[in-house]
């Protein structure tokens, strides 16, 4: 057979079928990203998100600036973010539990249905990333509910609103400069072409697939799972005559979190090849190239034995 020229779409709506882990298990090592249907969220939620991104990125910039996220609390919207230290064509609406101390979401006033709609999409995504990594902790062999506690009862995930506003330029800009996600787990909801994925040697784009979500493995899991997958270099593009919209949500673990390359994905020949990293200092070594020229970019490369 012809290698395949997109990532597999899988439908998980029986994910406790073995022939469901052995896809997502090849899909993972093939190309470290899948788009999955059948995940169970419910699509009137989807539908409405949407609405509700639209209207926030359409509302006046004082009313979005009235919310915009500071040094001590990430949680609002943004719009001069960085991808290793480069600048990104886009603006932002980050959403993520309060701490008790600086971390407090924002909402938007005039969108009344913005703050329900945004935690439900948030929880219902947590409980899928979950269902995924359970899967993918037994395909490297260990017992499915072995890393559930770096992610319960405390986590560090969060959901983002992206708006890529149309480009006059595209060709010279990009809305996210190619990267790999830190965390565990990546679910992507997407509307228009515009992720990029690396493949082969090259660029593949991830079409846009109604109702899907794109789900990516992040830098955690390529350590835990000792390189057996690989966290794919991804980038997402503009365009000069249409607005682009997506939503990720970034499933991380807790900042206490300690990951090394699983004692299932070592042996004689695999020896580990990375050592212990803290969430905590990686975490906060990447958020400062994202937000500032600060520091150097943190990449797992950087521990590995």
């Amino acid at each position: 057979m012809p290698p395949a020229t997109q990532p597999p779409v899988i439908d998980i709506a029986e994910a406790e079928r073995t022939h469901v882990h052995r896809a997502i298990d090849v899909a993972c090592r093939d190309w470290g990203v899948f788009q999955v249907v059948g995940h169970g969220i419910d699509l009137r939620l989807l539908a409405a998100l949407r609405r509700q991104m639209r209207a926030l990125f359409g509302a006046p910039a004082e009313q979005k600036m009235a919310i915009a996220r500071t040094s001590k609390n990430p949680w609002g919207f943004y719009d001069r973010e960085l991808t290793r230290h480069v600048r990104d064509w886009k603006q932002v609406y980050d959403y993520g539990p309060a701490d008790g101390a600086d971390l407090v979401p924002q909402w938007p006033a005039g969108l009344p249905a913005f703050e329900p709609i945004v935690r439900e999409f948030y929880a219902a995504c947590d409980q899928l990333a979950l269902r995924l990594l359970r899967v993918i902790t037994r395909n490297l062999g260990m017992p499915p509910e072995s890393l559930d506690r770096h992610f319960r009862p405390a986590h560090t995930s969060f959901l983002r609103l992206n708006y890529y506003p149309r480009c006059p330029a595209p060709q010279q800009h990009q809305g996210v400069h190619a990267h790999t996600d830190s965390g565990a787990l990546t679910l992507l909801l997407q509307d228009l072409p515009g992720l990029e994925v690396v493949h082969g040697g090259g660029w593949v784009m991830v079409p846009p697939r109604a109702n899907a979500l794109v789900v990516n493995i992040g830098d955690i899991l390529q350590v835990w799972s000792n390189d057996r997958y690989v966290a794919p270099m991804h980038r997402a593009f503009v365009h000069a005559e249409v607005d682009r919209f997506s939503v990720p949500f970034f499933f991380n673990p807790a900042y206490s979190t300690d990951y090394a390359p699983l004692p299932s994905a070592i042996d004689a020949r695999h020896p580990p090849r990375y050592r212990p990293i803290n969430w905590r200092e990686f975490r906060s070594r990447r958020a400062a190239g994202d937000y500032a020229h600060a520091g150097e970019y943190a990449e797992i490369s950087q521990y590995a034995i």
